[in-house]
């Protein structure tokens, strides 16, 4: 394997993630015959098919997998080096690929925005997705650090706390319930619940919340792969929502949604930026993470809670 070159590594690269030659040649700049020929050095090189050749394109084997990963890490480590040469050469510049779970769109381009402004030398990326897709990207290090909420258990990470994530209870303002004070759990759950999908961070900490109410959980309504659905929703009538406290301080503000006043919230979690513990830290991502603990907090949005509700 000593004898694989990089432009060999990029081009496996290339089909692992396009899954055919002609869209990997158009995206590293070489014609379809010279990709299939990259990949033909590799396999001879490793000595077994990368790739399996089916009607819906080129898929990886185990051993093309094995090797795609060890050629990620390669280019990270190339990534690196390149941003700690520039930090070498005296200035604060090199590139940073961020991530950020959905929810942390209602502040993640504010805070972006500022640390662009205090480094203007680091060349930014921000990918958006829900957690699936975040913690995808991490694990295989499309993203150097993720805004997000629990960091993932199954991988080697190191967060950094940026400050609280309350989650609410929000109703339309002339729901049966929205002047009620201290209303208890077993209320709620006789409510029609809007929800978010299986595996995202509110939907972990809604299940959390409702974890002492036998059969609730087995039964909950309406389901949504957005923010803005369950908005829109709990808007039109269709029910409760369990969101984010940060993704409704407009629609609070002009009384097009009210947080409930329920007995255990807001449910307080915290915001992270969350970077893998089993790679080097490069200079752009140490001074975003110092940026992350003086200033973070400062593009939370303010939590607006009802009378009487817990502060």
């Amino acid at each position: 394997m000593h004898n694989l070159t990089l432009r060999q590594l990029r081009a496996v690269i290339a089909v692992n993630r396009l899954g055919k030659i002609s869209l990997a040649a158009g995206e590293i700049g070489l014609t379809a015959p010279a990709v299939t020929l990259q990949i033909q050095q590799a396999e001879a090189e490793a000595g077994v098919p990368l790739f399996d050749r089916t009607s819906d394109g080129l898929r990886p084997t185990d051993a093309g997998t094995a090797v795609v990963q060890a050629a990620l890490a390669i280019e990270e480590r190339i990534g690196e080096l390149g941003d700690q040469l520039d930090a070498v050469a005296g200035g604060r510049q090199g590139s940073l690929r961020l991530g950020a779970v959905s929810t942390a769109k209602y502040f993640a381009p504010q805070l972006v925005a500022a640390f662009m402004a205090e480094v203007p030398g680091v060349d930014l990326q921000l990918l958006i997705g829900n957690r699936a897709v975040t913690i995808d990207a991490i694990e295989n290090r499309q993203v150097d650090i993720a805004l997000m909420g629990r960091p993932p258990r199954h991988l080697p990470v190191q967060p950094t706390l940026i400050g609280e994530h309350p989650l609410v209870i929000i109703a339309r303002p002339d729901h049966v319930l929205a002047d009620k004070s201290r209303i208890r759990k077993s209320r709620i759950a006789q409510e029609r619940l809007l929800v978010r999908e299986q595996g995202s961070g509110t939907r972990i900490s809604l299940e959390l919340f409702l974890g002492d109410m036998p059969g609730r959980l087995e039964n909950l309504d309406m389901e949504f792969s957005s923010n803005e659905t369950i908005k829109q929703a709990v808007m039109a009538g269709l029910g409760l929502g369990f969101i984010s406290a940060h993704t409704i301080a407009m629609e609070v503000e002009i009384g097009r949604l009210k947080i409930l006043d329920v007995v255990g919230t807001p449910v307080r979690r915290q915001w992270f930026a969350v970077s893998r513990a089993d790679r080097s830290a490069s200079p752009t991502m140490i001074v975003f993470k110092d940026f992350i603990a003086r200033r973070g907090r400062d593009f939370l949005p303010a939590l607006v809670t009802p009378l009487g509700a817990e502060s």
